[in-house]
């Protein structure tokens, strides 16, 4: 079953002269070409005061370029039945698309195209900036959303983290176009740039593309990735609420930075997360928090996994009323979870889950892709997904307690809560935005 895996033998990768890294797969069975990857810009790039630039300037790239205008691009996208795709990050901008192999070549050639010589037209920057502000009021209103940046500035208060990628709307208002012409010609350049391209396409033909639109793309000024400052641990639990008049749902948010991808404790953390609030019913937080307590309306753990030290942290949908309640379960949960080793069965179980979901992840163009990019991404090696099996099945107990136990105290958590003011619990709401 792994040799169906992609592997060293089967994947194909070439470093350009400029910096890009080109990944491909061939695959036949399917008439398609999927494409994937990133460039290094996102809003760690930022200058200071123009928080949601980055986010802004990858909105605005396919709103026209030097050769075509906004409609064009998509008319030449519709035309075909083809789709590109840009989103921002903190780390890097992703960019995506799929079409019939016979025009993966109009993709790559636009992708080139919104990439190198976008000129950010006043009246699609302007419509962009009411859609981002009209975004930005909506998430004001969101629980779930306003709980999610709140954790964030608690969990990551002085780190780039801690900030919204969309900004705020008093720093959206305040970027100009000439912010986004410079944003973009600063940060946007080929070096570290991975793009995978899998499915009805040869591997030479693949990588003659991109090096034919994208192989003389340079860009003296594109600097290297900043370094990100260290997290400053929570000392005590810390919770912070935020009111949000005539709701009838709170929405909770617990945890603390987690590993990095690249950690070597990521794998048993991932199992052991999965165990905690996600295998199942969501694992034992949702058996605890929502079958047995009846609590909430959803529990769970997540483990983000990232370039840097992404949260690990439990979410929870709750009556108002039980938000206290909830977090007294929650943390209960997660003193068990780092005293005592999760059971044989348990670890068992999750095992199976993870290596039977990998074919499946890989069925299609679309996941080769975006696992090629991962690849990449976190240096993970070519072969990672033929050895992922043995990987999965060596991780014990002990490794499981050990990440839990690095990473997880429940009484030094970050707690964010946002719904209606609630009378009780001891809680300081937190009227801020």
């Amino acid at each position: 079953m792994s040799h169906s895996f992609p592997g060293s033998d089967d994947i194909s990768r070439v470093e350009l002269p400029n910096g890009i890294t080109v990944l491909t797969r061939e695959n036949f069975h399917s008439p398609s070409v999927v494409i994937n990857g990133y460039l290094h810009t996102g809003s760690l790039y930022e200058p200071a005061g123009k928080l949601g630039l980055a986010n802004f300037t990858v909105a605005a790239l396919m709103r026209g370029t030097q050769r075509h205008a906004f409609q064009e691009i998509f008319d030449a996208l519709e035309s075909i039945g083809a789709s590109l795709r840009i989103s921002g990050g903190t780390h890097t901008t992703a960019f995506g698309g799929q079409a019939l192999a016979e025009d993966a070549e109009v993709v790559i050639d636009l992708l080139a195209e919104v990439l190198r010589t976008p000129v950010f037209p006043e009246v699609q920057v302007e419509r962009l900036r009411s859609q981002i502000l009209t975004g930005l009021a909506i998430r004001a209103h969101e629980t779930e959303a306003m709980a999610q940046l709140t954790f964030d500035q608690l969990v990551y208060t002085g780190h780039p983290y801690g900030l919204p990628e969309e900004g705020f709307p008093e720093t959206v208002l305040e970027i100009q176009k000439q912010d986004l012409i410079d944003f973009h010609q600063q940060n946007f350049g080929p070096r570290g740039m991975v793009i995978a391209i899998v499915g009805a396409i040869n591997p030479d033909q693949a990588i003659n593309l991109v090096n034919q639109h994208l192989g003389d793309w340079m860009n003296p000024e594109q600097p290297t990735p900043p370094a990100l400052p260290p997290v400053i641990p929570l000392q005590e639990l810390t919770v912070r609420q935020v009111v949000i008049p005539g709701k009838s749902q709170a929405d909770l948010i617990l945890g603390a930075a987690g590993p990095p991808r690249s950690a070597p404790d990521f794998v048993p953390a991932n199992l052991g997360n999965s165990i905690l609030g996600q295998f199942g019913l969501m694992g034992r937080i949702g058996e605890a928090v929502r079958e047995k307590a009846g609590l909430a309306y959803y529990a769970q753990s997540n483990l983000s996994g990232g370039l840097g030290p992404g949260p690990w942290d439990v979410s929870a949908g709750v009556d108002p009323n039980n938000v206290e309640r909830t977090i007294n379960l929650i943390q209960a949960e997660i003193r068990h979870f780092i005293r005592e080793l999760v059971s044989v069965e348990e670890l068992e179980d999750v095992q199976a889950q993870f290596i039977g979901s990998l074919p499946l992840s890989l069925e299609s163009n679309f996941g080769v892709a975006s696992a090629l990019v991962n690849l990449e991404r976190h240096q993970l090696g070519l072969d990672y997904y033929r050895n992922y099996t043995a990987m999965i099945k060596a991780v014990t107990r002990e490794d499981v307690l050990s990440a839990a136990c690095h990473y997880l105290d429940p009484d030094r958590l970050g707690v964010a809560v946002a719904g209606p003011e609630v009378d009780g619990g001891g809680y300081e709401p937190d009227h801020g935005g």
